[in-house]
């Protein structure tokens, strides 16, 4: 399943407060006034995927972002109000019925309508199609048909079809209409409704019903404020323009050129030499100094990132708890934060981001408290490996705080330690995929909605979709299935709570630092606005002349 949200650069966590006003944001970077002929440029990492149902991390999310719409967006206090939608309502939390706002069609001129929704989310859920987003379907009524085989059916033996191949739960009301039934009540299902897999595709998007045309992810058809110009140019560059039926709001730019980076340090140079428009997270090494590098370009504003560092449970290595345990309390994370990161992340000791409703300080426990004398101590009893590997992606300035955190493991544990760095994320996700030996790898979440069941449930239950490290414990899945279902916010938060506690005691990642954008900007752009997603607001920016 899905990688989601997974951010490939450092994330640099809240500080202190983590209150939804930003210190900084929006406002003038540069000075002058607006051109709306002129395009803004955007540093970004290779996307793994640019279809809606397969999008997995931060960088394809930001272009499509930018192609699409979605059916809700979030206010200032991460409540859901409707975009696309004209409305999504429900009387029990299980069948919900969604009108769709008139006026919108996609690039090539096709009016949008509930079948486009239907369509694609059908194609994410059907298990052979492989889509990293069909977890996000899982809680639609027939979605185990889609996945479940069927002794009798008609495939190949070697990879038997599914039962169905598309799900029960969806049915068209009319063009404009379309009900949901769910398996069971969620009550955050119109939140849900916000992230990336839920965006309508064209019928041009297919060759044939359910098939995607192999093209289409070179060049996706959206309903949004931009459109392609081009094709995708891999490892290089993503132009969009701006299109002009857009019935909402409208881009302040005639274009964005999302501008494809292997190294941050290369996108800081440039955005200070006025050749790159935004660089939404400032290299580690440049904090120090961005401040005065980039004067009031310089910002910073909430966002829901979660760094952590992943083992693989199923490497005999890392099966204990207890070898986990102990290498989390070998790790000086408010050292680290001060250190590296020059404060401006937010040391971790919990498993969601104090962004949302039912955080709660030090879940970790004792895992998550720096003490080198007991670390070593269970370390050893525990048989843990007298090797050490941290993997991390190189395009993402991480090597300075693996460095530091190997230095620390070295010392407090009496072990080798090394960081390994792959040339991209991509490359990384893809030998974790195919369980090759990485060791410890880094991770990094943004949240896809307001709710810690989108922490809880893909990154830690059994078949989460971004549960890379293979760890499962059916009490935990069932509390996170038991919270989805609650009738109330406040019994949801009750089950989420109980299920984190376990995650204490098993320990299958080390919380380590929680994020907040820093980033900066040219003097050539303005208004320039990033959300709690890691993500450049593209309707607000400005050019200036």
């Amino acid at each position: 399943m899905q990688v989601r949200r997974l951010a490939a650069w450092t994330a640099l966590p809240l500080a202190v407060t983590l209150g939804l006003s930003a210190c900084g944001s929006g406002g003038n970077g540069g000075s002058g006034k607006s051109n709306p002929n002129a395009a803004a440029s955007i540093q970004i990492g290779e996307p793994q995927h640019l279809v809606p149902t397969n999008t997995t991390e931060t960088s394809g999310s930001q272009v499509l972002a930018g192609l699409f719409s979605p059916l809700v967006d979030y206010n200032a206090q991460n409540k859901p109000y409707e975009v696309a939608a004209q409305s999504v309502a429900s009387s029990d939390n299980k069948v919900w019925t969604i009108k769709l706002k008139d006026g919108f069609t996609f690039h090539n001129g096709q009016k949008v309508t509930s079948d486009d929704y239907i369509n694609a989310w059908n194609y994410g859920a059907y298990a052979p199609n492989g889509q990293g987003g069909s977890y996000f379907f899982e809680k639609i009524a027939g979605y185990d048909d889609l996945q479940s085989v069927d002794p009798d059916g008609d495939g190949p033996k070697a990879a038997p079809a599914p039962k169905a191949k598309a799900m029960s739960g969806l049915k068209k009301v009319d063009d404009q209409t379309f009900t949901v039934t769910l398996s069971q009540p969620y009550i955050d299902f119109k939140t849900m409704l916000g992230y990336t897999a839920f965006y309508p595709l064209p019928k041009a998007a297919f060759s044939a019903p359910g098939v995607l045309k192999d093209s289409y992810e070179q060049a996706p058809i959206g309903q949004g404020p931009f459109k392609m110009k081009g094709t995708w140019q891999h490892d290089a560059k993503i132009e969009v323009e701006r299109y002009d039926a857009y019935p909402a709001e409208k881009p302040k730019v005639h274009g964005v050129e999302f501008r494809i980076y292997q190294q941050l340090s290369a996108a800081y140079a440039d955005v200070l030499g006025d050749n790159l428009d935004v660089i939404p997270t400032i290299p580690t090494e440049n904090i120090s100094s961005a401040a005065s590098d980039l004067g009031d370009r310089y910002k910073t504003s909430p966002m829901s990132s979660f760094q952590f560092l992943a083992f693989p449970t199923f490497d005999k290595d890392f099966r204990s708890p207890d070898v986990r345990k102990a290498i989390s309390m070998a790790i000086d994370r408010d050292e680290i934060t001060k250190s590296v990161f020059k404060g401006s992340q937010q040391p971790a000791r919990s498993f969601v981001s104090p962004v949302l409703p039912g955080y709660r300080d030090d879940t970790a426990g004792a895992a998550g408290q720096f003490n080198p004398t007991e670390a070593k101590k269970l370390y050893q009893a525990a048989g843990g490996p007298a090797k050490i590997t941290i993997s991390y992606n190189g395009d993402g300035g991480h090597k300075d705080w693996v460095d530091a955190t190997c230095n620390q493991l070295k010392a407090n544990l009496g072990v080798d330690c090394v960081g390994s760095a792959e040339p991209k994320f991509a490359d990384l996700l893809t030998k974790v995929e195919k369980k090759q030996p990485v060791g410890l790898f880094r991770m990094g979440w943004v949240m896809d909605y307001p709710s810690m069941e989108d922490y809880l449930g893909p990154l830690y239950s059994t078949n989460g979709s971004s549960n890379y490290y293979g760890y499962s414990n059916p009490e935990f899945d069932k509390l996170v299935k038991e919270g989805s279902a609650a009738p109330t916010q406040d019994e949801a938060i009750k089950k989420y709570q109980q299920a984190e506690d376990i995650l204490a005691k098993d320990m299958p990642v080390i919380p380590l630092r929680f994020g907040q954008n820093v980033y900066g900007s040219s003097t050539k752009v303005k208004n320039v606005e990033m959300d709690l997603f890691q993500r450049v607001n593209l309707v607000k920016i400005e050019a200036v002349s």
